[in-house]
């Protein structure tokens, strides 16, 4: 059975994530998004909470649909660490699976940020991460509204649902 997430739950679900960040007073001057899913979060909580500066790590780990890497990879361009250096970091992606991924970026950031903090839709219960801020827990797989149709184009050697 899948967790089934629609546009318009998106859209009230990354505005309670934003509140939550909010109501905790935390002022990141960054969101580092997670391609690929993170990007449509990281997009949706710089408009809630006024952050223009939107930063992307392309991590490759998944697969398929709960088939993966050994580690999470991340791919060129990396963030620049000079470009970090001393901000409040929010890390937005759309779902705390194993929290490898998380965990990665987040290492990535430690000892050149003020301050790292996660923000995730959903968060599962064996995530190796526990984030800061977490719109749903499941333990379902997730069908989000950016991957439940088919591509537009077909890549050879893409991967359909991850």
């Amino acid at each position: 059975m899948r967790e089934e997430l629609g546009w318009e739950l998106f859209g009230a679900a990354s505005r309670e994530l934003a509140e939550q960040v909010a109501g905790d007073g935390y002022r990141p001057d960054i969101i580092l998004a997670i391609a690929r899913g993170g990007l449509f979060v990281a997009g949706a909580l710089g408009y809630a909470l006024d952050v223009k500066n939107l930063h992307v790590a392309n991590v490759e780990f998944y697969t398929g649909v709960d088939e993966r890497l050994p580690v999470p990879i991340m791919l060129p361009p990396t963030p620049n660490v000079v470009d970090l250096s001393g901000a409040r970091v929010l890390v937005a992606d759309d779902v705390a699976d194993t929290g490898a991924t998380l965990k990665l970026v987040r290492d990535f950031c430690a000892g050149h940020v003020a301050d790292v903090r996660c923000a995730v839709v959903y968060e599962k219960p064996h995530s190796s991460v526990r984030c800061e801020y977490v719109w749903r827990h499941t333990d379902r797989w997730i069908n989000f509204p950016w991957s439940t149709q088919l591509p537009v184009v077909r890549r050879e050697g893409q991967v359909l649902d991850a």
